[in-house]
C-alpha cells in the first residue's frame, strides 16, 4: 500500500514569521508606502490564510488592486529574503523527516505563493525529501483541493495530512484524508485529533496509527 503524510508549511515544518515580517516591511519601506511596519505577531495572526484574506487584513486600507499589487511584491521580496535567511525549523525536522521517509510517501501542501515551499526546500536542502509539493499560488485552489490533488496525482493509498490550525482540519475532512494535529505550532483544533507535542514524535504516532 502506498502511504502519504502532507504537511502543512506554517506552524508545522517550521516558523518563518519573524523573517517574513521583516522582508515585508523591508519591500514596503522600499516602495514608499505610508503604512505601519509589518510585525512578526502581524504575520503570525495571518498563517494559514489565502494569500487574497492575507492582503484585505495587512493592507485593507489600500484599495483592492493596490493591496493585491502589494502582496504580490512583498512575496517575490519575501521568497528572495527566504532563500537567503531561511526560517526557525522546529527541532529534530531533518532526522525526523529521515526516520518518515523510510515508510512513507512525503509531500507539502500549504496556502502560500508560488515559490514559498521551493525557497525552504532550497535552503535547508530539504528537496530529496519530498516526492512533490502544491500550493494555493499556483493554481489559486483551497487546501482541501490541493490536498486531494496530490493524493491523486501521486496515486496514493491511504494518507494522513499534518498542520497546526483549525483551517487545516477543515481542508483534511474536505479532501477526505486523516488529521495529525502540531500542537506545538500556531493553533488549536476543536475537534478530538492525533496530536503532536513535538515535530520528533509523529514517527512513534505514524506506528500506533497504521497498526
Amino acid at each position: 500500500m502506498k502511504k502519504g503524510l502532507i504537511f502543512d508549511m506554517d506552524g508545522t515544518l517550521w516558523d518563518s514569521s519573524e523573517n517574513v515580517a521583516a522582508s515585508w516591511t523591508e519591500k514596503i519601506r522600499e516602495l514608499g508606502y505610508n503604512l505601519p511596519d509589518i510585525t512578526q505577531k502581524d504575520i503570525m495572526s495571518v498563517m494559514g490564510l489565502t494569500m487574497d484574506k492575507i492582503a484585505d487584513i495587512l493592507f485593507g486600507s489600500l484599495s483592492k488592486d493596490e493591496r493585491m499589487n502589494l502582496l504580490n511584491l512583498c512575496c517575490e521580496h519575501e521568497n528572495e529574503y527566504l532563500r537567503r535567511h531561511g526560517g526557525v525549523l522546529y527541532p529534530d525536522l531533518e532526522n525526523t523527516l529521515i526516520r518518515l521517509k523510510e515508510k512513507f510517501y512525503l509531500y507539502i501542501v500549504s496556502n502560500c505563493q508560488s515559490g514559498y515551499i521551493e525557497a525552504f526546500l532550497d535552503f535547508y536542502g530539504f528537496g530529496k525529501y519530498f516526492e512533490d509539493i502544491e500550493c494555493y499560488g499556483n493554481n489559486l485552489y483551497e487546501k482541501g483541493d490541493n490536498i486531494a490533488l496530490i493524493v491523486k496525482r501521486n496515486d496514493l493509498e491511504k494518507a494522513w495530512y499534518i498542520g497546526d490550525i483549525q483551517g487545516d482540519y477543515d481542508a483534511t475532512m474536505k479532501a477526505g484524508l486523516e488529521f495529525v494535529h502540531a500542537a506545538y505550532g500556531f493553533g488549536t483544533i476543536k475537534q478530538s485529533v492525533p496530536e503532536l507535542k513535538k515535530f520528533s514524535d509523529l514517527p512513534e504516532l505514524m506506528e500506533t496509527l497504521c497498526t
